[in-house]
């Protein structure tokens, strides 16, 4: 399922988490490049909302999702991917926020 719309798909933590471990989707990461480094998702690409376009998503056949601290930036970006006809699968629901809640995995450091 890809978004054109205005409606923006939101990934439930443990869909994204199974979605990931399949290898089904690129998570990446709209947070600024210090929010990043602090904590993130294993297996996230960083790409911030600040320097965001949907031209530089990555083409190599997996679904995109979108990610933030809470889900505000993720969908801002999802809009903007709607806006420059990009489809992506859509955008984590609640974001690190909570994949943290949840008692998932994340990693820090560079």
């Amino acid at each position: 399922m890809f978004g054109f719309g205005p409606h923006i798909v939101e990934f439930a933590v443990h869909d994204l988490q199974s979605a990931l471990t399949r290898g089904d989707v690129a998570l990446m990461d709209v947070r600024e490049p210090g929010e990043f480094a602090a904590e993130r998702i294993e297996g996230a690409i960083p790409l911030p909302l600040s320097r965001f376009d949907p031209a530089e998503l990555p083409t190599d056949g997996r679904k995109i999702v979108l990610m933030c601290g809470v889900g505000r930036r993720s969908a801002t970006a999802a809009a903007q991917c709607a806006a420059a006809k990009i489809g992506i699968a859509g955008h984590l629901r609640g974001g690190l926020a909570a994949w943290k809640q949840a008692g998932l995995p994340t990693v820090s450091g560079t």
